[in-house]
């Protein structure tokens, strides 16, 4: 399993995959641009599909099978170390997006060994950057998970990980310590950790961000706030952040919209506006009708458990009604968050 040791030193995973290919099977091609382009836009194509349609959906679902079927019979090939090392990156991406994909249906083991396969990827391509998200992927799982003290140690393993990394990817490092000291009730370190993410993701990008980290930009921070404040209690702040992070575009982030107005609705709910708390959660049915997530119906039934004292009321009566018809139990329940 993925872990943190002492002095910020990251133990390795001792892991089920072969050793890399070596690069010399006689009388074969190398791997050329035009098939790395292809396999970094079926990469892509495996992220959009899971933040659009979730973890649960066919494409998302295939990024196991990409890693075995395309990445591995590639490391086959004569290569050059740079073009290894571009492999190996797109090899932990897939494995961490398998891992994500499995998370977000409720698969909680499978998604922490492919964790653990995606981190021996990065390292073998020797990227700071990857070793330091895929970390930071497995804190928040633990969060989600109601384990936000092996959160904090995966996210403290990410920024001894990072060194010379990124700074936005440092910045998402922080962001995701900040929602695990919220699930732990820490109001301060929550802030503090909150406040440097903002700092971090305002820093200038001179050589670009790695297209993986693309989604982290103002309003995806301002959506995590909100729920931070929501977990700390502090509804006005909650709705402040929400306001900022508007500007996520449902067609394109599906799920983590719809998410958001479920937290933003039980914020709603905690401050007494029952009105305004069914008119975002059904908002969110709206948007989560057609993702196949685990995770988003946790979030939803979230609000339907916080409106079960109100049953009796026909607004509130009608909203669990649908709820009970358009979304079907998962298959593989999770815990409440």
């Amino acid at each position: 399993m993925l872990s943190a040791a002492g002095g910020g030193a990251l133990e390795a995973a001792v892991l089920p995959d072969a050793p890399l290919p070596g690069a010399n099977p006689w009388g074969r091609r190398g791997v050329g641009r035009e098939e790395m382009t292809a396999l970094h836009r079926a990469v892509a194509a495996v992220r959009y599909a899971d933040s659009r349609h979730g973890g649960g959906n066919a494409q998302a679902q295939a990024a196991a099978h990409l890693l075995d079927q395309w990445v591995r019979p590639l490391l086959g090939r004569p290569l050059t170390e740079d073009r290894q090392r571009e492999l190996c990156g797109v090899g932990a991406e897939l494995a961490r997006l398998a891992g994500w994909a499995a998370l977000d249906t409720g698969q909680h083991s499978t998604a922490r060994h492919h964790f653990d396969r995606a981190l021996y990827w990065a390292r073998a391509a020797n990227d700071p950057d990857l070793i330091a998200y895929i970390l930071t992927t497995a804190a928040l799982q633990a969060t989600l998970y109601g384990r936000p003290s092996d959160a904090l140690a995966l996210t403290n393993g990410a920024l001894s990980a990072a060194g010379h990394a990124h700074a936005r990817v440092m910045g998402f490092t922080k962001l995701i310590e900040a929602r695990a000291h919220a699930r732990a009730g820490d109001r301060w370190a929550a802030s503090a950790a909150l406040a440097a993410a903002e700092r971090l993701l305002d820093k200038p990008c001179p050589h670009g961000t790695p297209g993986w980290l693309d989604f982290f930009t103002l309003p995806r921070l301002a959506s995590d706030a909100a729920e931070i404040h929501r977990d700390l209690g502090d509804i006005r702040a909650c709705l402040a952040w929400n306001e900022q992070a508007s500007g996520m575009a449902p067609n394109a982030f599906t799920r983590s919209v719809g998410m958001r107005l479920t937290v933003v609705a039980t914020a709603h709910l905690k401050s007494g506006d029952l009105e305004q708390s069914l008119a975002l959660g059904h908002r969110a049915l709206d948007i989560l009708r057609y993702v196949d997530s685990g995770r988003a119906r946790d979030y939803v039934r979230r609000l339907a458990k916080g409106l079960v004292p109100h049953r009796g009321l026909h607004a509130v009566d009608a909203f669990l009604a649908r709820l009970r018809q358009e979304f079907a139990p998962a298959a593989h329940p999770a815990p409440v968050p």
